[in-house]
């Protein structure tokens, strides 16, 4: 008889499942039931708390395995997203559990940043503007209707710009929008989908986010029966003082090992938030740096055609402003070929500014963006020269359209010609760049294709006032020598694709990317004092040269767009800055030898650990403060803040101490509920140092008592390094890498504390479709575990993928799951608890199928530890879940068409092992059974079934029925009057040419490595050209050496056995009545494809081969 049900407690009665829910939810309900029932029992037995353990024999620490996963951030509910990559944490933990390894999964809450605080500034601002509650002017219907009208025209104007240009089209949405499924978004009403609406003007306060929804995400994850030790858990910033000193400490360690510096940098930058703008404090452009541009400056000089349009342009080079020069200066990648460059391109409808500039008393013509931008720049750093005098400012003297800027007469430094004249381009892009564009048509196809359409076109250039003189003297100048290119690889490569308009972006795109590439690889220099050379050598010295000439600057901006959680589109800035030395040469050597030596450490995925790879050749200098957001105060210039990716690298240490400093239930640190009743202020350098750093003393005077250091301090060195770390793929160039980086810097004598392991996912989608509000499928954690219950919830996660391609959530997988384990559960109790004893057969005299159904357990138990130990928990739910319904399917058809009682032990056997074998995935379901079959302890602390080995002559065995009945059906099915009678016919021999095949299959076998040579079947033509004289043969032997290659991959060198290892006919008549059944025959024979009295047509029993019998 199960136990009685165990009271939940509180927290879990409040998340229990409202009452008179429809009948068609009664399974669901029932899972649910028992889930809060479990978790109540599991928080009474403390079944996830983990302490170090040590042999009491030996004192050798027991064996442990401790997994983080990146904590999230606590604007919000936790949603489907957060829980698929939980999943792989929740899972490796429960399974390295069950495997007997001492496992902790720990968890926090991240506050650290802009989101929180540009969210209450902005509900601040809302209830300002449009009063508490708010009334906002999208309520009239009228303005709604015309303000998603603005809006979907400013997306349609988006995506239209993107392929006029070829650009890829990329979504035009927030994060808030992607979630709320509106393009009007008030963080008003995003509370109030998460919040009673009377407790919202709380929020404009930042830190009550910290206090309400960390507290909630606790809960939310403990429905989901995440495993987690909930007394090391934390939130982060300076309203948690124990993780505060814990990351004061940190950058203390790193200042004096060197990695935190002060200077000038170059970093993505928010005018509006007046600081840096992070990964995590943008609403768009995750992931994007800075890009280097060299401005040219193309002097402007008297216009010489006496066209109208340039009066504004005349009287500015008249101007006191502008007489030491006015300049277009567009933004180039390629410095080096400023040689080759024949005119200048304008976007006659778009806007210029006349830009006074400081620095070099001239005149900028550009956009108001990259103006915008170049204000924040350093002109010269080293003298802390800017731009202009007054950072994030410059003044405008006058506007421009691009029609009044065509036709100008400029002086282009390193040109061939004296002369060159501004030419419209009508692709160009107004948000990339300064909006003018050089040309240079020898070695850009879009310039080269653009200017031959004027020369070709004169009505087209007379429509922009752009007279033959301007154009036709124009001819392309060769510059860079390309091998197999020529010396003006844009037209090659123009010529070759055929490309004849502007308008051929995909063609373009494609000659510009091979031109650029090979230019730059394969290029020499032609001209110049550099010609000769190779332009990879030659572009820096090109650069630097026009630089210190003033012929041109150094400009930067986002690689795309950015924009900041408070709605400001992001530009470029040299600010002074703490920054973290990521990319020093030795730092980052010990980091790559640490990551790309498999025995210290583990990537999972060879694309994953390629990314590495790859980010730690790119990952350079990383602004790692702000000037406001909350966070912890740098604790030598307390006027910066240290920012959200630089304060979440080693936590995963603090979490092996945590529950001495703040224990369960004091998320926020207060010192008042401190389990060993440490303060704040005691928690010094001394101490983090004694804790965390080999060859430190004991801290003198310290308050805290010497045995709760030592105690701390051997628990870190028990849990530390830290085995797996699970993460999205998208946090690998950021996140994951910087983790390595700071590791390796305070633990830089230790290697051996260094992470061990990450892995890393994709996405997930819901049906097919990723997520979003507007399509309905945008899934809370708690609603879908409400809708489903966590196991079959657990279940879907599970089966949706384990790769780092986006995974597939499907809602009818887990409502089958739902199906599944009540059906599985109800059979189980029905079996072993329900069922008259006498009613299954007991003893060690074990059937054909008996053994089979153990073989099988045994296989499957080894396969699915394989699996969920390489984190493929899809593939281990594919082992442990179907294919062992299917074996426990077939083996109760068996017996049951056989008349033949189920062995109780042989049941009972894989029962157990299936209990043990899901709880990994379905925990809740595990305990329940668990405890209804009367076993001892705590399914999730119940050891992983002990097997014996595979008997792979069984499992050929088991395969040769369930493969046979297989062909059988398929058979019956083609007969066109159904079949009442059958002979099965058994082969024991092989015919002589199979034989040969076999043979020459088992000499080309190596045994060692239990595989053939990777030229097999390149081998297998050779040696049927030579040794089967039938041409017919060859082909049948090449298909037949095919199949058996496949057979030999299942089962092993018996596969290639000559003679059929087991008996035949003596497993079929066994399963007679079995197979009778299965196929509705009155009458069922077996015999030998041989036997003269049968009588057999050749054209059956050609087809007969020993393990291939065949129904006749």
């Amino acid at each position: 008889m199960a136990p009685a049900a165990a009271a939940p407690t509180p927290q879990m009665s409040n998340l229990s499942l409202q009452g008179n829910a429809p009948k068609g939810f009664a399974k669901r309900d029932a899972l649910c039931a028992a889930e809060l029932s479990v978790q109540a029992m599991w928080e009474r037995e403390k079944a996830f708390e983990s302490n170090p353990s040590y042999d009491s024999q030996t004192g050798a620490k027991d064996e442990k395995f401790i997994v983080t996963f990146p904590y999230p951030y606590s604007n919000g509910h936790l949603h489907l997203g957060h829980a698929f990559s939980l999943t792989k944490a929740v899972f490796r933990a429960q399974f390295e559990r069950n495997r007997g390894k001492n496992s902790l999964f720990p968890f926090a809450f991240h506050c650290t940043g802009m989101p929180i605080q540009a969210a209450a500034n902005k509900l601040t601002s809302e209830m300002k503007l449009y009063g508490t509650p708010p009334k906002f002017p999208e309520e009239d219907p009228k303005i709604r209707a015309q303000m998603e009208a603005d809006l979907a025209a400013a997306a349609k104007a988006k995506a239209d710009k993107a392929a006029a240009t070829g650009a890829k089209a990329k979504g035009g949405k927030t994060k808030l929008v992607q979630k709320s499924g509106t393009g009007i978004v008030r963080q008003w009403n995003i509370l109030k989908r998460m919040v009673p609406e009377d407790e919202i003007p709380q929020f404009s306060d930042p830190t009550h986010w910290l206090k309400y929804f960390p507290p909630i995400g606790v809960e939310h994850m403990k429905r989901f029966g995440s495993g987690v030790d909930w007394r090391r858990a934390f939130i982060t910033t300076s309203v948690n003082g124990y993780y505060d000193a814990f990351i004061r400490w940190q950058f203390n360690v790193l200042r004096e090992k060197g990695k935190v510096l002060f200077g000038k940098r170059n970093n993505v930058y928010s005018i509006v938030d007046g600081q840096v703008c992070a990964d995590h404090d943008r609403s768009e452009g995750e992931g994007v740096g800075p890009q280097e541009y060299v401005l040219i400056k193309l002097r402007v000089l008297d216009p010489d055609h006496g066209q109208a349009r340039h009066a504004k342009m005349e009287k500015l080079l008249t101007s006191d402003e502008g007489k030491k020069g006015v300049y277009l200066v567009p933004a180039t990648l390629r410095p080096e070929t400023m040689y080759g460059q024949t005119n200048c391109f304008i976007l006659p409808t778009g806007e210029y500014g006349a830009y006074y500039i400081d620095a070099t008393d001239e005149v900028f013509i550009m956009s108001a963006r990259s103006a915008r931008g170049l204000s924040c720049q350093a002109y010269d750093a080293a003298n802390d020269v800017y731009f202009t005098k007054e950072f994030g400012k410059i003044t405008c003297l006058e506007t421009f359209t691009g029609d009044e800027l065509l036709g100008l007469p400029l002086k282009a430094p390193n040109a061939t010609y004296e002369k060159v004249y501004t030419l419209p381009l009508l692709t160009i892009s107004m948000g990339k760049g300064t909006g003018v564009v050089t040309s240079v048509p020898s070695d850009a196809p879009d310039d080269y294709v653009a200017l031959k359409a004027l020369k070709d076109k004169p009505d087209f250039a007379a429509k922009y006032g752009i007279t033959p003189d301007m154009v036709d003297p124009f001819e392309v100048v060769p510059i860079i020598t390309i091998e197999g290119y020529g010396d003006a690889s844009a037209v090659f490569m123009c010529e070759k694709l055929g490309i004849t308009s502007p308008n051929e972006k995909a063609k373009l795109t494609q000659a510009k990317d091979e031109t650029y590439l090979k230019g730059f690889t394969l290029g020499v220099m032609n001209v110049g004092p550099y010609s000769g050379k190779k332009v990879s050598e030659a572009k820096p010295l090109i650069k630097d040269e026009m630089i210190a000439a003033g012929q041109a600057h150094l400009y930067f901006e986002p690689e795309s767009k950015v924009v900041s959680r408070t709605n400001d589109e992001c530009v470029v800035a040299s600010t002074d800055q703490w920054y973290l030395a990521y990319g020093e040469e030795s730092w980052c050597s010990a980091v790559k030898k640490h990551v790309l030596d498999s025995e210290t450490f583990n990537a999972y995925d060879a694309t994953s650990l390629e990314k590495y790879g790859a980010t730690l050749d790119w990952l350079k200098e990383w602004a790692c403060t702000r000037q406001f957001g909350l966070g912890t105060f740098l604790p030598w210039d307390k006027q910066w803040v240290i920012e959200s990716l630089s304060d979440s690298t080693i936590y995963m240490a603090y979490y092996t101490i945590a529950h001495y400093l703040q224990g369960e239930n004091n998320l926020n640190g207060d010192e008042s509920k401190s389990p060993e009743n440490i303060k704040v202020v005691d928690l010094t350098d001394d101490v983090f140092n004694y804790i965390y750093r080999k060859g430190c003393s004991l801290p003198r005077g310290s308050p805290i008592p010497s045995e709760t250091l030592t105690k701390m301090r051997d628990e870190f060195r028990y849990w530390y390094p830290m085995d797996l770390r699970v993460s999205a793929k998208d946090l690998i160039p950021n996140h994951l890498t910087m983790a390595l980086y700071n590791h390796a810097a305070v633990w830089d004598d230790e290697p051996d504390l260094w992470p061990r392991g990450y892995y890393t996912n994709g996405h997930i989608m819901v049906d097919a479709e990723k997520m979003s509000k507007s399509k309905g499928n945008f899934l809370m954690m708690l609603e879908t575990v409400n809708n489903y219950s966590a196991d079959a919830t657990r279940f879907a996660c599970a089966d949706a993928g384990d790769t780092l391609d986006d995974a597939n959530f499907s809602r009818d997988t887990a409502n089958a799951a739902i199906v599944s384990l009540s059906n599985e559960a109800a059979w189980i109790k029905e079996i072993l608890l329900e069922t008259d004893k006498s009613n299954l057969r007991s003893g060690d005299d074990l059937n054909f199928m008996d053994k089979v159904l153990d073989n099988e357990t045994n296989r499957l138990v080894k396969a699915t530890e394989d699996c969920f130990a390489g984190m493929q928990f899809r593939e281990g739910l594919q082992k442990g879940w179907f294919e062992m319904m299917i074996a426990k399917n077939q083996y109760k058809s068996w017996c049951q068409d056989s008349g033949i009682a189920m062995h109780e032990g042989v049941v009972r056997k894989w029962i157990e092992s299936l209990i043990i074998l899901i709880c990994t995935i379905c925990p809740h379901w595990s305990e329940t059974l668990w405890k209804d079959l009367g076993k001892e302890g705590l399914a999730v602390r119940a050891p992983w079934p002990t097997v014996s080995e595979e008997n792979k002559l069984l499992t050929r065995q088991a395969k040769f029925l369930r493969d046979s009945l297989k062909n059988f059906r398929t058979t019956a099915g083609k007969a066109k009057k159904g079949w009442k009678t059958a002979t099965i016919l058994v082969a024991k021999d092989y015919p002589q040419w199979k034989i040969d095949a076999l043979i020459w299959m088992q000499s080309m076998y190596d045994k060692d490595s239990a595989s053939f040579p990777n030229t097999f079947m390149k081998d297998l033509k050779g040696w049927t050209s030579t040794n089967v004289s039938d041409k017919k043969k060859i082909k049948l032997t090449m298909q037949f050496v095919s199949f058996m290659k496949r057979e030999v991959d299942d089962v092993g060198e018996m596969g290639m056995d000559i003679k059929c290892p087991f008996d035949q006919i003596a497993i079929l008549n066994e399963s007679l009545a079995y197979i009778k059944a299965q196929l509705n025959l009155e009458e069922l024979n077996v015999g030998s494809v041989d036997d003269s009295d049968l009588a057999v047509p050749e054209r059956t029993s050609q087809n007969v081969s020993p393990g291939k019998p065949v129904m006749w």
